[in-house]
């Protein structure tokens, strides 16, 4: 695990001191060393900068950037099946000076090309500078657990594994997207391809980008895509037998991201995912797995016990944190700076807690994030498969007219109902689904904070939509089913961009290697395929991983409610960040900044602070904005 970053200068007035100021903006996410490089010809100037955490080969033939031939590389991520990809590379005839997965990317472009990247088991970003030929290739993996943004403008062309890194280049120019501002307020994080600044984009999972450096354009190409396993027949196999194969794809993954030559550990939270994941890898192994939990008790954040029980029955070296609430709230004023565009997952926070913990006895840590995603978890489908096909079973003859007569009856003015906890935002969600029963919009209303109505009084502009994935429709007809149309579009939007965003930046935060078992693609593209009710089987979420894991662990063990990192931001509004409320959203401060409607703005705070609760959320997300625009625009 690293950070990259770098340049095409096509005006040729970038040098090594401007490499070395964006290199060190992420130091954190490798503090074992840096390497720059500048390589100059008559057209152009490409920097390479590299800050690494060494994980694999820690001897010097493992520094970068890294030259093999007439390719250069700097690289963020691991290949778990390099040994394999090098055997056959030697067998081809190729040497290797040392034993790093880098190096086995440049020698798998000489001898493939960028079709190399079919073969890479793993999470990477990286880029590649093909000198003869004048290309560079930027890569990232198929689920996108590695980051990469780029910048394109006035003949400079940066790219880097963080935004802050593109600050310390002259020639970066900081314009705000308001349309990417507004996407931030209903996902609480900005979506797909856009980032928060124009001329700037994330590079997609599962897509490169060749650059043509004679020509100075570039395309992007797509190599992968969930829809291609979701886009076949499901299966005809039976539960046994298709429990069994999973089984073996999890135990695959598992044991691959166990490669490394510095310590590694578990993030387990006694809930299924990190329970199974725990299980099997113990099973296999007579040393003890050493395992991580953490408890913020003052905030009722407290899965030890649950962790405790699962660690002890299978046999691991156990650790529990235990922090404190000020512990948590001392760190929501670092989360502008590592989170260097808005973020409003408050999650992002005991997470953090727990990688800087762990990071004092392990390197790496294999973490149980997207088994929601891939075998149905979050309550959400059980909303899609209890209640949207009511919904929409419902005649639009008697769906729209009660629409209508909700239109004219405000949430606010119902007796007894207004006083109930979130009841304006469900009033508005069922009007919005009586009004259109597709799961699209049961999908977009289950994942947004703000309808397009309220979006549009709290901005001061006219704002626009961005393309989405939210909207993806390459689900084909013949194997379209409600649950997995919600299964793929998680897995390409709130996956990415919030959780893996998240799992990044707080693992980097503390210079620590998170690995993603469920996200091995082989894993996903034999799961798109099982039979729905495999994963979802009446009216219980991921049916068949809790068969694998009631293998290993008892059954009444396991049983218990999902928790989840949940954080008492309303509470902590109302009390120890009150006062951030009062400064971040102050009349004056909203107006000069020129973005959002003051008066809408106090109209939320206002009510959010005489009882209506569920106006928190939308004050946490303009909270986080607002701190964000301190740090990066004030």
């Amino acid at each position: 695990m690293c950070g990259i970053v770098g340049y095409i200068d096509y005006n040729r007035d970038s040098n090594k001191s401007i490499l070395h100021e964006m290199t060190e903006t992420l130091f954190h996410r490798g503090p074992d060393g840096s390497g720059l490089e500048v390589i100059s010809t008559d057209n152009f100037q490409i920097g390479l900068g590299h800050r690494r955490l060494s994980i694999i080969d820690l001897s010097e033939g493992g520094k970068q950037p890294m030259i093999c031939d007439d390719h250069w590389i700097t690289f963020n991520g691991e290949i778990y099946n390099y040994k394999e990809i090098k055997s056959e590379l030697i067998e081809k005839g190729h040497q290797f000076k040392a034993n790093s997965d880098t190096e086995v990317i440049l020698h798998a472009y000489q001898e493939w090309g960028i079709a190399c990247i079919n073969k890479f088991l793993g999470m990477f970003a990286f880029v590649l500078y093909d000198i003869k030929n004048e290309l560079a290739y930027c890569v990232r993996d198929r689920a996108g657990v590695k980051p990469f943004f780029y910048y394109w403008k006035n003949g400079i062309f940066l790219f880097a594994s963080e935004l802050k890194a593109f600050h310390q280049h002259p020639k970066f120019e900081k314009e705000i997207n308001i349309d990417a501002v507004a996407a931030f307020m209903q996902f609480g994080n900005v979506p797909g391809s856009h980032t928060i600044f124009n001329d700037c984009e994330k590079l997609q999972p599962g897509h490169y980008l060749e650059f043509n450096l004679e020509k100075k354009q570039y395309s992007t190409i797509k190599y992968w895509d969930v829809y291609d396993s979701y886009n076949k027949p499901k299966l005809k196999i039976d539960f046994e037998e298709a429990k069994t194969e999973t089984e073996k794809i999890l135990i695959s993954a598992a044991e691959y991201r166990m490669v490394a030559d510095v310590p590694i550990g578990v993030f387990l939270s006694g809930g299924y995912d990190s329970a199974c994941l725990t299980a099997l890898l113990q099973s296999n192994k007579t040393e003890k797995l050493k395992t991580y939990t953490i408890a913020v008790p003052e905030i009722g954040l407290n899965e030890a016990p649950y962790a405790k029980a699962v660690a002890n029955y299978l046999g691991t070296e156990h650790k529990e944190f235990t922090c404190t609430s000020k512990d948590a709230l001392d760190l929501i004023d670092e989360l502008p700076y590592y989170y260097d565009e808005p973020f409003a997952d408050s999650s992002a926070i005991p997470t953090t807690l727990v990688c800087k913990m762990a990071k004092k006895e392990v390197t790496v840590a294999l973490s149980a994030d997207a088994g929601d995603e891939v075998f149905a978890g979050y309550n959400r489908y059980d909303y899609m498969m209890k209640f949207g096909s009511k919904i929409k079973n419902t005649p639009s003859i008697f769906r729209k007219p009660i629409a209508g007569t909700m239109n004219l009856i405000k949430a606010d003015s119902i007796p007894y109902f207004n006083k109930k906890y979130n009841f304006h935002n469900r009033y508005e969600k069922l009007k919005s689904l009586l009004k259109d029963a597709s799961d699209g919009n049961l999908m977009m209303s289950l994942s947004r904070q703000f309808n397009d109505e309220e979006l549009n009084k709290l901005f001061v502009k006219s704002i626009h939509n961005l393309t989405t994935r939210y909207t993806n429709v390459d689900l084909e007809n013949e194997y379209y089913t409600s649950l997995s149309y919600m299964l793929a579009i998680d897995y390409q939007t709130y996956l990415v961009d919030d959780i893996l965003q998240k799992v990044d930046r707080a693992s980097m935060t503390a210079s620590l290697e998170a690995r993603e078992p469920y996200l091995d693609h082989r894993l996903i593209e034999w799961a798109a395929q099982l039979p729905d009710s495999f994963k979802y089987y009446k009216g219980e979420k991921k049916h068949i991983l809790k068969e694998i894991t009631h293998k290993y662990i008892p059954k009444k063990m396991m049983e218990r409610p999902k928790m989840g990192f949940a954080i008492p931001i309303e509470k902590w509004m109302m009390n120890e960040l009150k006062e951030k409320i009062s400064f971040y959203l102050e009349t004056k401060r909203i107006e000069k900044q020129g973005i959002f409607n003051h008066q809408t703005v106090n109209m939320y705070v206002s009510k959010f602070m005489n009882g209506k609760k569920e106006y928190g959320v939308k004050i946490w997300y303009l909270l986080m904005f607002q701190m964000w625009h301190e740090k990066w625009m004030e």
